[in-house]
């Protein structure tokens, strides 16, 4: 997969390294875990590859493993070890943020069923540039990798189906994504229609 032509980089890639209400890094237990990551890597590069390999394989997508629980802060993700792609790219940036790993969120518009899905990335800032992973996890027919060449996302955007590639990196999650996870007490209920369609 090639990547979005540009991604837009509205601030310092410092913008990308502070808490907040989602991203809480400096919550015990996400401080706990990217020690221990750190700990096993001789780099940035490898740290940033051990966090998505972490996130993408040990916290479960919602829809995959079929949980209905809602986990929006990347503390919660921790915790239960279940999300959403939006979730668990929270987690992700908190992870790298709490080891001084700048870190965004990305969005793609992507087709479903007959409508379209807001679907969340991570663009880790390596090697001084921006790089977008997916940590949503595999599954049959999805294969996405950590890599600082080629994409190797989750899925390859097709226009024609009137699915995007947003460019902008974001520092804190879309307020959509927001709104949407809190007004619900099931996330399986939101599979087929009540997730964000579009930033």
């Amino acid at each position: 997969m090639e990547t979005v032509d540009v991604l837009s980089d509205p601030e310092s890639p410092e913008g990308y390294l502070a808490g907040s209400e989602f991203i809480d890094l400096d919550d015990p237990s996400i401080r706990t875990l990217a020690r221990t990551l750190r700990q096993g890597s001789d780099s940035d590069v490898s740290f940033a590859r051990a966090a998505f390999e972490w996130v993408r394989d040990e916290v479960g997508h919602s829809y995959d493993v079929q949980d209905p629980r809602v986990t929006l802060a990347a503390s919660e993700v921790l915790e239960h070890r279940v999300g959403l792609c939006y979730a668990k790219s929270h987690l992700l940036a908190a992870l790298l943020r709490s080891e001084g790993v700048p870190a965004g969120l990305c969005y793609q518009r992507l087709a479903h069923g007959d409508e379209h899905v807001l679907h969340a990335l991570v663009a880790v800032h390596l090697n001084g540039a921006w790089h977008r992973q997916d940590p949503r996890g595999n599954k049959d027919g999805v294969d996405a990798q950590f890599s600082l060449d080629e994409e190797q996302l989750a899925w390859d955007v097709d226009p024609t189906l009137g699915e995007i590639d947003y460019p902008t990196i974001f520092p804190e999650p879309a307020e959509c994504v927001i709104d949407t996870l809190r007004g619900t007490a099931d996330i399986l209920s939101l599979y087929d229609v009540g997730l964000p369609t579009r930033l």
